[in-house]
C-alpha cells in the first residue's frame, strides 16, 4: 500500500459517514480534557504567587525544581491520551491503527528507525558544536536529579509527542480532509496552527517571533513525510527523539524545557543561518533519506491528490 499511486491514509477516513463536525466536537473533548489535566500546574502556580494573578507562569516554573516542573508540563498531555482513543474507536466507530498508518498494523520498524535517525543528527549537531564552541556548554550531570530525570522523560515524553502526533498529524489532518477532500490544503492548515500554538513558548520571547517559521516549517515537514509513507510513524519517532535529546542532553535559561540535563548551554542564541539550514537542508536531507529507503514514489499527487 505504501507504494500505491493513490495512498489512503486521509481517503480511508473521508465516507459519507464522516462528517468535519464530529472532528470538531472531538477536538473540543481533547481540548477540555487537557485543560483538566493542567489542573495540578495551575493549583502549583497559584500556589506559589501566593494566589496572585499568574501573570508570568514560566519564570515561577523556571525557578521550581526542574524534574517537577517538567512532570508538570507533560501531564496534560499523558492524561489526555485515553480521551483521543475513545474519541476515535468509540466516537468515530474508527480503530486506533487508521488514525495513525493506512497500513494494517503500526510499524514499529518505521517509529524506531526515524528516532534514532534523527536521535543520530542531533547528538552529531550537539557533539560538533561542544566540540568547536566548549566554552558555551557547561557540563551538568548530578547523579540522582538526572536518573530521576531519565525515568520521567522516557515514560512521559514519548506519550507528549505522540499526543500531539496523534492530534496534528492524524486527527486534524485526517478531519481536514474530509472537509475539504483534497491532501495540500490540510497539511498547510495543520501545519500553521501546530505552529501558531508554539507562539506561547519562551523560545519566542527568547529569539523573537520570526521563529514561528521554524515551527511551521516543523509542522510541514512532518505533515510532508506523513501524506508521503501513509502513516505518521515516521513523524511519531521524529518527534519523540527531538523532545528526549532536547530534555536529556543539553538545555538553556530560555528554553521550553527546564530539565536536570547532562550539558547547559550558556551561548547567547541567534536566529538566521540555523533556521535556514535546519528548515531548507537538513529536513530535505531526512526527507531523502526515508524516500529512499521507503521508496516513495509519485510525490507530487501524493501531496496534492484530490478525492
Amino acid at each position: 500500500m505504501g507504494n500505491s499511486f493513490y495512498m489512503k491514509f486521509l481517503e480511508q477516513v473521508a465516507t459519507k459517514e464522516k462528517s468535519f463536525i464530529d472532528y470538531l466536537k472531538g477536538s473540543v473533548i481533547f481540548i477540555f480534557f487537557h485543560f483538566i489535566g493542567q489542573i495540578p500546574i495551575s493549583l502549583y502556580l497559584i500556589f506559589q504567587n501566593d494566589f496572585a494573578t499568574q501573570s508570568d507562569p514560566y519564570a515561577v516554573l523556571s525557578a521550581a525544581p526542574s524534574n517537577l516542573s517538567l512532570f508538570l508540563i507533560l501531564f496534560p498531555f499523558v492524561f489526555t491520551f485515553p480521551f483521543i482513543y475513545w474519541v476515535v474507536v468509540r466516537m468515530h466507530k474508527q480503530s486506533f491503527t487508521s488514525l495513525i498508518s493506512a497500513r494494517k498494523t503500526i510499524d514499529w520498524n518505521r517509529i524506531l528507525f526515524s528516532f534514532l535517525l534523527w536521535a543520530g543528527v542531533s547528538l552529531l549537531l550537539v557533539g560538533t558544536d561542544y566540540l568547536l564552541e566548549p566554552e558555551a556548554y557547561q557540563w551538568n550531570f548530578k547523579p540522582i536529579p538526572f536518573l530521576i530525570l531519565f525515568f520521567i522523560a522516557i515514560l512521559m515524553i514519548p506519550i507528549q509527542t505522540t499526543v500531539e502526533e496523534l492530534i496534528f498529524r492524524g486527527y486534524l489532518l485526517q478531519g481536514f480532509g474530509v472537509l475539504f477532500k483534497n491532501r495540500w490544503l490540510p497539511l498547510l492548515l495543520t501545519s500553521v496552527i501546530f505552529g501558531m500554538l508554539h507562539l506561547w513558548n519562551p523560545e519566542i520571547d527568547k529569539l523573537g517571533i520570526h521563529l514561528i517559521w521554524y515551527y511551521i516549517g516543523t509542522g510541514l515537514f512532518l505533515g510532508i513525510i506523513t501524506l508521503l509513507d501513509d502513516g505518521m510513524e515516521l513523524s511519531i519517532g521524529f518527534h519523540a527523539a527531538n523532545n528526549l535529546i532536547t530534555a536529556l542532553l543539553v538545555t538553556a535559561s530560555w528554553t521550553a524545557f527546564q530539565t536536570e540535563s547532562l550539558l547547559i548551554d550558556f551561548s547567547e542564541p541567534s536566529l538566521g543561518m540555523e533556521l535556514l539550514i535546519t528548515l531548507l537542508v537538513i529536513y530535505p536531507l531526512l526527507g531523502f533519506v526515508f524516500y529512499y529507503r521507503y521508496k516513495w514514489k509519485n510525490i507530487w499527487t501524493q501531496l496534492t491528490h484530490k478525492f
